[in-house]
């Protein structure tokens, strides 16, 4: 089940050290309003590290990356909290109100409303400040994965559930983490019947309402996923450390058994995947070890999903991780790297580094 996790565990922890940042809530600017104003705008995206990557409502595109959160209309990107916090950036949601949620390692998760921002902490009830998902339920609550468990927001308060070894419970007691506990929750989703997922670096848990519950296969807990999601035919997907699954409610299908990172369904049905990919090219690029992997962006034709031999393209390889993936409203793919934003048209790959990278 530990296959290769060590590889990921090391370089992601690594990667969060580095940018940790003291526990305190952030200073914000005194002004409530103008901040668009004093943004940075240019042709160029993020450098560093990008985690998530959403589209708004009015086709704008939005990244969480380690330097900032930006904004892309299409032409330009405008560099949103450059003046508002040198936080790292993990995770990102538009609310159904149209406002934005972006969830920092170390400094909590800073709430934007298109004109000021607000920052919530763990002095406001947040179970803790490195927040790595962010789910909107279908009644509006506001759901942030943390280290140590959850938190859900009902726009007044937080509600905290915390991961205890290999269970999983609310909280009732007021407790906060201003350290940094184990078992950080990476994915969050209700699915059609109402019930909640909770993919962690320990157990998978369901959630009715009143129970948790260790969700399994075979009497084996799934363990370190990254990504939970629920198709179109509310098929259950998950991926982690043991690859890439499939759940229809009474069957499991694994796809790959290579580290999965991300998941990802577009519009006609295609399940998209970062994972690991390991070959000799990869050790020859990055110098890694016999057993140390480059990661590859792969797409899992829908029409043949149920084949025993399913029909996958590899779209772009040789990168040392790949993060967050989108569909854009034109069909375009976006995901993020180690190194910033990528753009695939079907053709074409763009890194938004003045040059065009074809595959």
């Amino acid at each position: 089940m530990m296959r290769y996790a060590h590889i990921y565990s090391l370089l992601l922890m690594s990667v969060l050290c580095t940018s940790c940042r003291g526990q305190n809530k952030t200073e914000l600017p005194k002004a409530d309003a103008g901040f668009e104003n004093k943004a940075l705008t240019t042709t160029q995206g993020p450098k560093t590290i990008t985690r998530n990557i959403i589209q708004d409502k009015k086709s704008n595109i939005w990244i969480a990356a380690f330097d900032g959160i930006f904004r892309y209309d299409g032409k330009s990107f405008t560099h949103i909290t450059s003046k508002v916090s040198s936080a790292r950036f993990f995770s990102i949601l538009e609310d159904r109100k149209g406002n934005l949620w972006f969830g920092s390692i170390g400094s909590g998760v800073f709430y934007y409303d298109g004109k000021s921002f607000q920052n919530f902490t763990t002095r406001d009830g947040l179970l803790n400040n490195d927040v790595g998902s962010i789910y909107e339920d279908k009644k509006g609550n506001i759901w942030f994965g943390v280290f140590g468990g959850a938190s859900r927001y009902d726009g007044t308060s937080f509600r905290n559930y915390i991961i205890n070894g290999d269970a999983m419970n609310e909280d009732r007691t007021g407790k906060t983490f201003t350290n940094r506990p184990p078992y950080e929750v990476n994915s969050i989703i209700e699915d059609k019947t109402g019930r909640f997922w909770f993919g962690t670096r320990g157990n998978t848990f369901v959630y009715d309402g009143k129970t948790f519950t260790v969700f399994s296969h075979e009497n084996t807990p799934f363990k370190n996923v990254r990504k939970i999601i629920e198709d179109k035919k509310g098929n259950i997907w998950l991926g982690g450390n043991d690859g890439l699954w499939n759940y229809d409610g009474s069957k499991f299908t694994n796809f790959t058994q290579k580290f999965v990172g991300h998941i990802y369904e577009d519009k006609k049905d295609n399940i998209w995947i970062s994972s690991e990919s390991f070959n000799d090219l990869s050790r020859l690029l990055f110098g890694y070890g016999a057993n140390t992997a480059s990661w590859a962006l792969s797409r899992y034709d829908g029409k043949s999903l149920s084949n025993k031999k399913p029909v996958v393209t590899q779209i772009k390889s040789n990168e040392i991780m790949i993060f967050g993936i989108l569909e854009a409203y034109d069909g375009s793919i976006w995901f993020g790297t180690m190194n910033g934003v990528y753009r695939y048209d079907g053709k074409t790959i763009s890194d938004f580094k003045g040059e065009e990278v074809r595959e």
